[in-house]
């Protein structure tokens, strides 16, 4: 590791305290602010505190261990804090925006946001767990954002999912959305609209809508969202004030869904 770069952070601040040596000054009889210039450390000075600092790091390498675990620990507190605000502030968009896909029971009271891929191989295994969760929890809402980051052929399923939902809801369009992420190969436009006509698209408006602007202002939305809340991999679930990153498994969200009931009972928040 290259150390220089924490020398020289040291070395400028310590440099910045490090001038000549202040006189002792009696006390002013009114407060004063001063307008000189601060007095900086000479090159030689600099040159000096760096090596000090740079032999005490060599002798304690420990030192800098610590200080990048506490790096990160700034950064991951820094973040959740990030992403509580941003959950606050974003609720309705999140929970209750218009038009958004809902699965489960669109009542429900708590609701589940799942940020996915149509080529997500983590999406596609969890699918079937998040589905079961639906069926076995009647009071639960699912709400899926399109979040397509896996290439060109993710955003074109996409687009055709969005165009669908149009035209379907409920029943029909889960059975679009379990076909199209449980199928093999890649998903792009011909395999979702494969799907489509399948489940009993009326093909000709589903072309006209996928070119409708409201999709691609859809489709950034959701990746707003996504960036405020530090998301940047499917599958990821909001779930009340929680963001759970990952296929963790039913146990794990069933954990999530109770205190997100709870505290969306306790608080009346929008879940």
């Amino acid at each position: 590791m290259d150390i220089r770069p924490f020398t020289l952070a040291l070395a400028a601040a310590i440099g910045l305290a490090t001038s000549a040596p202040a006189q002792q000054a009696p006390a002013p009889a009114a407060p004063q602010v001063s307008t000189a210039p601060a007095v900086q450390a000479s090159p030689e000075e600099r040159a000096r505190i760096e090596t000090i600092i740079r032999d005490y790091l060599i002798r304690n390498p420990e030192v800098l261990q610590e200080a990048l675990v506490e790096l990160e620990r700034r950064q991951a507190a820094n973040e959740e804090r990030s992403r509580t605000e941003a959950l606050a502030s974003n609720r309705q968009q999140l929970y209750r925006a218009a038009n958004q896909v809902v699965l489960g029971n669109p009542q429900g009271d708590v609701t589940i946001v799942e940020f996915f891929d149509y080529n997500c191989g983590f999406c596609k295994r969890a699918m079937a767990e998040t589905m079961d969760l639906v069926r076995q929890d009647q009071r639960i809402r699912l709400v899926l954002r399109d979040f397509p980051v896996l290439g060109p052929g993710s955003v074109e399923a996409a687009q055709v999912a969005l165009a669908l939902k149009k035209q379907i809801q409920g029943a029909k369009y889960q059975e679009f959305h379990t076909r199209l992420l449980g199928g093999r190969g890649q998903a792009n436009r011909a395999r979702a609209l494969e799907v489509a006509r399948e489940v009993g698209a009326d093909m000709a408006r589903l072309e006209q809508d996928m070119n409708a602007p409201d999709i691609r202002t859809e489709l950034a939305e959701t990746a707003r969202l996504a960036d405020l809340l530090r998301i940047n991999g499917t599958p990821t679930y909001v779930i009340g004030d929680e963001v759970v990153v990952g296929a963790v498994g039913a146990e794990k969200l069933r954990e999530n869904i109770t205190r997100a009931r709870a505290g969306c009972a306790r608080q009346a928040n929008v879940c």
